[in-house]
C-alpha cells in the first residue's frame, strides 16, 4: 500500500467567497430600498391605462383609497376633486399604507404625504409622491 498526499483543487478563498457573498446581498439590498430614481413627476410603476380603479363614491372626501395593485392612492381633497399618487414612498420605496387626517402615511419610516398635491408633511422623505393622471367620467375614476 502506498500513501499518497491529498491535495485539495485550488479555488477561492474564503475571504473572497465572503466579499462576493456581501457584494450580492448589498446589491440585492440596494434593489430593494431604492428610491427609485425616477424624477419625471409621474410614477411609472402605476396600472396600465384604462384601468378603472373605483367609483366616485368609494373615495372620500378629506381622504382617499390605495390601489396596492396598480400602485396607485387616488385622493379627494375637497368635495369633487380627485388626484392620484405613486403609492411608493419617494424615502426608500416602501409602499404607503393608510390615509388619515389628510395626509397619506408609509408605515416604514414616518413620512407623510399631503392628500392635495401629494408634498411632503413629514420627513423623513423630501421629495412629494409622484402625481399620477387619472380621468373621472361620471362616477368612474380610470387611469390616464
Amino acid at each position: 500500500m502506498t500513501s499518497a498526499s491529498f491535495k485539495p483543487e485550488a479555488g477561492p478563498d474564503r475571504r473572497t467567497v465572503m466579499a462576493a457573498a456581501g457584494a450580492a446581498g448589498l446589491a440585492a439590498a440596494l434593489t430593494a430600498c431604492g428610491s427609485g430614481g425616477d424624477s419625471s413627476g409621474t410614477g411609472s410603476d402605476a396600472g396600465a391605462a384604462g384601468t378603472s380603479l373605483a367609483r366616485t363614491a368609494d373615495i372620500p372626501e378629506g381622504g382617499g383609497k390605495i390601489f396596492k395593485d396598480q400602485g396607485v392612492v387616488v385622493t379627494q381633497p375637497t368635495a369633487g376633486t380627485y388626484k392620484a399618487f405613486s403609492s411608493k414612498c419617494t424615502h426608500q420605496g416602501c409602499a404607503v399604507s393608510s390615509i388619515a387626517n389628510g395626509v397619506i402615511v408609509c408605515p416604514c419610516h414616518g413620512s407623510h404625504f399631503s392628500v392635495e398635491d401629494g408634498s411632503v408633511k413629514h420627513g423623513p422623505a423630501t421629495q412629494p409622491l409622484p402625481a399620477e393622471k387619472i380621468t373621472v367620467s361620471g362616477d368612474e375614476i380610470k387611469l390616464a
